[in-house]
């Protein structure tokens, strides 16, 4: 595929404006042919228009994707186009390739941790487990199913880990906001002045 390498504007101020209909069709295309995520500002600026309308024609495009096996799959300010998990079996046998390997229950109970504290350090995630995380946070990592976020400003400077789009497909979401919601632990405060209210 070949880059449009002239000086020339794709559009010009004497070009009518583009339509809604018409940006969601552009950013189809572009997230079609992107081999990463890509976030609303490159989006915006390839397409020369504002970021609020980026976000009018992603809606526009979640919704014309109800009854498809297509979704637009959102991390923070990235976005990518994905397939749907009901057409994964398809996918999987017309690439050859084996069903989606399991993760251990350990490995579901860091990445849960995860999903929901993000971005949390390896003690925090130990804290809540009980027991050491290592071998289960190298294998997520290799899986590419959390990714290093960021560093703490303390001694030692531990990493902060966060779910990847990885994550989110193997898991079916289109974004973060798909997680179910945690049901309140009985043993918190919270809890306990509800039961006594």
């Amino acid at each position: 595929m070949t880059k449009n390498t002239s000086s020339q504007p794709i559009e010009t101020s004497t070009t009518a404006p583009l339509s809604p209909e018409r940006i969601a069709a552009l950013i189809e295309s572009l997230l079609f042919v992107a081999d990463h995520p890509v976030t609303i500002s490159e989006l915006a600026a390839t397409l020369d228009i504002s970021a609020a309308k980026v976000e009018k024609a992603l809606a526009i495009l979640a919704e014309s994707y109800a009854d498809r096996c297509l979704k637009i799959q959102r991390l923070g300010k990235r976005v990518q186009l994905a397939t749907t998990p009901d057409a994964t079996p398809y996918i999987e046998r017309f690439l050859g390739l084996s069903i989606s390997s399991k993760l251990s229950p350990a490995a579901l109970e860091t990445l849960g941790i995860i999903a929901y504290k993000q971005p949390v350090t390896r003690p925090d995630i130990e804290a809540i487990r009980g027991v050491s995380s290592d071998g289960v946070l190298r294998n997520l990592l290799s899986k590419g199913l959390i990714e290093v976020v960021g560093q703490l400003e303390t001694a030692g400077r531990p990493n902060q880990y966060g779910t990847t789009f990885e994550f989110l497909k193997y898991f079916g979401l289109s974004s973060l906001d798909d997680l179910p919601p945690l049901e309140p632990d009985e043993n918190t405060p919270a809890a306990n002045t509800e039961i006594s209210a």
